[in-house]
């Protein structure tokens, strides 16, 4: 009888499918453990906005601060940028939202009614454009550029050798 030198491992085997089996009642008791959060940036317009602490402060390896002043900078860092960030858009989400949502609903309108009517107008008027075009350019410009490259063909430029 005495000090008991000997370790017991224990393990449990299970398959797959049992272990999914066991634990679901457990989540369905409490509904969601863990809820995935909503993607608010789907299209990831704004990845270069994801700075980090790294992306801003960091320290060559010849000269490093103490360990607890580099901690310390970096978790005020992010609770300032969370605190203004949630301050921010806690003041002027609502505001900017509001001039955003009525720029570009006057955009859409001006885009729509304006816009768009005049260009159509315009690709309708392109083919006589076009042929009116070319016909001044073929009576006007044409016979101009024609004479001056005959006229300017007779030129020869010589350079004399040093």
């Amino acid at each position: 009888m005495g000090v008991e030198k000997e370790k017991l491992d224990t393990s449990i085997i299970m398959d797959e499918d049992e272990y999914n089996l066991s634990i679901e009642p457990i989540l369905m008791k409490k509904g969601k453990v863990y809820s995935k959060a909503p993607d608010r940036d789907p299209n990831e317009i704004n990845t270069h906005l994801k700075v980090g602490f790294e992306d801003v402060i960091g320290e060559p390896s010849s000269a490093h601060s103490f360990d607890r002043v580099w901690i310390g900078s970096h978790a005020t860092f992010e609770l300032v940028k969370f605190f203004f960030y949630r301050l921010l858009t806690t003041l002027l989400a609502i505001p900017m939202a509001f001039t955003l949502g009525l720029l570009f609903g006057v955009l859409s309108c001006v885009h729509v009614w304006l816009v768009m009517p005049v260009v159509q107008s315009f690709m309708m008027l392109l083919p006589s454009a076009q042929k009116i075009w070319r016909s001044l350019t073929d009576i006007f410009i044409a016979p101009l550029f024609q004479s001056l490259g005959k006229c300017l063909s007779s030129i020869q430029i010589q350079t004399p050798e040093n």
